[in-house]
C-alpha cells in the first residue's frame, strides 16, 4: 500500500490541474490498486489513480494504447449518433506530462489517471432484474459500438487470456512443481476439473474457429465492471485494460458468471450458491437488445458455451494459483483461492444443470429483437 505522501507525489506527473484534498483506496479489484482522489473543490473534478501491475501487464505501454484507442471510438460513436454524454458514458484518460497515458516512477511502478464518475455505483451482487437488464444493455452496447473495429488491430495484452487450453497446461505445470505441496488437499477439485476438460475445448475446435468471428470486447465483463447511475440505471463500463480481440460468448459468460449467482464468488457455504435465473432472462434480454444487431447465428449459438466455459476457467485459474502459492489474485486469507474454485466449481454444476433452457431462452430472445 503507497503512502498518501507518495501518491500525491504521483499526482504531479499528470496533467490533473485540480488541488487534491484526499485520497483513499478504492474498489474490490483483484489485480491493481486503486485510490480515489478528492477534488478541493465539491464541484470540481474528482480522479481515480491506478497502479498498474505490470507483471501481469507486461506491456504497459501497448495496453494504454488499447485503452486511449477504445475510450476515443467510443467518444466519438456517442457523438456521431448523438444519443449520450461521452464524459459519462466512457471513461476519460488523463495524459501524464510527457503525453502519455502512464507514469513510470522510480521505483518501476506504472500509473495511470482517470476521472471519477460522480453519482454513479456498482455492485458485486446483483440484487434486482432492473439491474441485470441495464448491465446487459451496457455490455451489450459496449460490444456494438466497437463491432466495427477490425480483428487484429488491438494489441495482445495477455496472450491466450480466455484459451483454456492454455489455462489447462498453467495448471498442469503448477501440478506437477507442487512447490507448496498443496496438490494433495485439491485433489477432488482436480477431478471435477478434468472431468469437464474436455466439453470445454469448444471454443478451439476446428469446426467453431471456422465460423466465429474474432471482435474487440471487454474480456473482464464482471457485473462490477458497469457503472450503474442513481436509478440503476447503466452508464458506463469501466476497467477496459483487458479490451482485446476475442469471442463474444467470452464476455457473455462472464457477465452471467456474476449476474446468476446468489453468493459471492467466493462464497464458503457452497449451499448458499444458487441461480437466480430471472436475473438471467433479464440480462439477455438487455444484452440482445443492442447485440442483435450485430451477432451472426454462430455466435448466438456460442453464447451458452461462454456460461459454462468462465465459471470453469476462473476456477482453474484460482486453483492454478492456489497450487502457485497465490502469487495472481490478491487473497484476503491463508486459503482464499482455493475457496473461489471451489465455489465456481459449484456453479459450474448448477449451470450445466440448466444449459439446455438458458441456450433456449438465448434463442427466444434473439428471435424477439
Amino acid at each position: 500500500m503507497q503512502s498518501t505522501g507518495n501518491i500525491l507525489e504521483v499526482v504531479n506527473y499528470f496533467k490533473c490541474s485540480a488541488d487534491i484534498q484526499s485520497c483513499r483506496s478504492y474498489g474490490s479489484g483483484h489485480i491493481n490498486d486503486t485510490y480515489r482522489l478528492i477534488n478541493t473543490d465539491a464541484d470540481g473534478q474528482d480522479y481515480l489513480l491506478q497502479r498498474i501491475n505490470h507483471s501481469i501487464f507486461g506491456n504497459v505501454e501497448e495496453l494504454m494504447q488499447n485503452m486511449s484507442k477504445v475510450t476515443a471510438h467510443l467518444k466519438c460513436k456517442i457523438i456521431e449518433r448523438g444519443d449520450g454524454d461521452p464524459l459519462k458514458e466512457v471513461m476519460t484518460l488523463v495524459p501524464a506530462k510527457d503525453g502519455r497515458f502512464f507514469y513510470k516512477d522510480g521505483d518501476g511502478n506504472y500509473w495511470r489517471m482517470l476521472y471519477f464518475l460522480k453519482n454513479t455505483k456498482t455492485y458485486d451482487i446483483v440484487e434486482t432484474p432492473k439491474q441485470a437488464f441495464e448491465g446487459g444493455k451496457a455490455f451489450g452496447r459496449f460490444q456494438e459500438m466497437l463491432s466495427d473495429i477490425p480483428a487484429g488491430e488491438m494489441f495482445e495484452v495477455i496472450p491466450g487470456f480466455h484459451n483454456i487450453q492454455k489455462r489447462l497446461q498453467h495448471l498442469q505445470t503448477a501440478v506437477a512443481a507442487d512447490a507448496f505441496s498443496r496438490v494433495k488437499s485439491v485433489a477432488a477439485e482436480l477431478d471435477v476439473i478434468n472431468d469437464y476438460a474436455e466439453a470445454m475445448q469448444y471454443f478451439q475446435a476446428p469446426a467453431q474457429v471456422a465460423v466465429l468471428p474474432k471482435r474487440v470486447i471487454h474480456n473482464d465483463t464482471k457485473f462490477n465492471n458497469v457503472l450503474l447511475n442513481n436509478n440503476d440505471e447503466a452508464q458506463c463500463v469501466i476497467d477496459l485494460e483487458t479490451v482485446m480481440d476475442g469471442y463474444v460468448a467470452y464476455d457473455f459468460g462472464d457477465a452471467i458468471r456474476t449476474i446468476i449467482n446468489t453468493s459471492a464468488e467466493d462464497e464458503a457455504d457452497l449451499n448458499k450458491i444458487q441461480l437466480n435465473m430471472p436475473l438471467f432472462v433479464a440480462y439477455t434480454k438487455g444484452y440482445l437488445t443492442w447485440a442483435a444487431k450485430f451477432l451472426t447465428v454462430a455466435e448466438v449459438d456460442s453464447l451458452g458455451k461462454g456460461v459454462l466455459l468462465l465459471p470453469y476457467m476462473q476456477a482453474v485459474r484460482f486453483l492454478t494459483d492456489h497450487i502457485n502459492g497465490d502469487v495472481y489474485f490478491k487473497t484476503k486469507f491463508a486459503g482464499h483461492n482455493l475457496q473461489r474454485a471451489k465455489a465456481q466449481l459449484q456453479l459450474l454444476k448448477l449451470l450445466d444443470e440448466c444449459s439446455a433452457a438458458m441456450q433456449e431462452i438465448i434463442t427466444q430472445e434473439m428471435n424477439n429483437n
